[in-house]
């Protein structure tokens, strides 16, 4: 059985999420404690009490989702489980290619904190409130869904791209405002089951982070990298490295870039994967996986009884 963990990204927050790690495990408690350490503010009270609405800011958001999955790896090791041995890759969902890198000893969890801190400052500041936008299109082919996109950007002499291909049909678009309101019009005419324009603060994952991207390139080069114990399939790429440098690079390409997470879960498929673990809040990517592969079994660890579940599984 060879094993992929899998790290969410945002959308996936909840209040309250990892409180029953940190109160059963004193190895999960304390990642909530430097996480609040690193970034000089009570993040775990914001996590566990709330309000939704302030979890939900991306610059919360971000680092709150990478507490959680860390405190969930650090449940396992604490009882035995070793990353080195047991699990073949790790892979992160946009922010969650951070929580990967971090449990993979690539960067501290401290550090993670501090530049999902970073990261969500920027991208939020990248784009002016109101000029940005994302849409879901479902159910439409990938070449019909890029196509009214470039015929948007060109309408609307604005940007707009694909920029979350999350599989079983579902594919996110992002730019400026008026391009994306257009695209997913025309996605509708072209046979789209479903255009939805999302609630999002800013047009992750497209061309307009540029300055997004500057910072984390900037930001990325003032912390210490190893090796990461295990190789991670990057976001831009589908292709796992264990080099620090060329990590880096394409974190900053991330920024901009396309998330590739269908082709992710058929590379894993591909190359001998037989099951997924989620590790931390929620079960978004475990249900992407089983529309996207069948044959890859799906599980998740964001509770005390979740890990002695997986172990038992080991």
């Amino acid at each position: 059985m060879a094993v992929a963990f899998t790290f969410p990204g945002q959308g996936s927050q909840a209040v309250g999420m990892g409180k029953d790690l940190a109160d059963s495990f004193p190895e999960a408690r304390k990642v909530f404690q430097e996480v609040d350490e690193a970034l000089g503010e009570n993040l775990s009270k914001l996590i566990w009490e709330g309000p939704e609405e302030t979890l939900t800011l991306t610059a919360n958001a971000q680092p709150a989702l990478m507490a959680v999955s860390l405190a969930a790896i650090r449940a396992l090791e604490a009882r035995g489980l070793s990353l080195k041995d047991k699990v073949a890759y790790v892979a992160g969902h946009s922010l969650g290619e951070y929580s990967a890198l971090a449990a993979a000893g690539f960067i501290s969890i401290a550090d993670a904190a501090r530049l999902l801190r970073i990261r969500g400052n920027a991208m939020q500041a990248a784009v002016p409130a109101g000029e940005g936008a994302m849409a879901a299109i479902i159910g439409l082919e990938q070449a019909d869904v890029e196509a009214a996109c470039a015929e948007a950007a060109q309408g609307a002499g604005k940007v707009c791209q694909i920029a979350n291909d999350n599989g079983g049909g579902q594919l996110v678009i992002s730019g400026a405002k008026a391009a994306v309101e257009l695209a997913a019009k025309l996605c509708t005419e072209k046979g789209a089951k479903r255009a939805l324009m999302l609630q999002v603060s800013a047009p992750f994952h497209s061309a307009l982070m540029a300055p997004a991207a500057n910072v984390m390139h900037e930001a990325l080069a003032d912390v210490a990298k190893t090796a990461p114990v295990v190789p991670v399939v990057s976001n831009v790429s589908v292709t796992p490295t264990s080099e620090p440098d060329e990590i880096a690079r394409r974190l900053v390409e991330q920024v901009t870039g396309r998330v590739r997470w269908r082709e992710t879960v058929e590379w894993f498929g591909q190359n001998g994967v037989t099951t997924l673990y989620e590790i931390g809040s929620g079960k978004v990517l475990s249900g992407l996986a089983r529309r996207i592969n069948r044959d890859i079994a799906t599980g998740a660890i964001g509770t005390a009884a979740d890990v002695e579940a997986a172990l038992a599984a080991f």
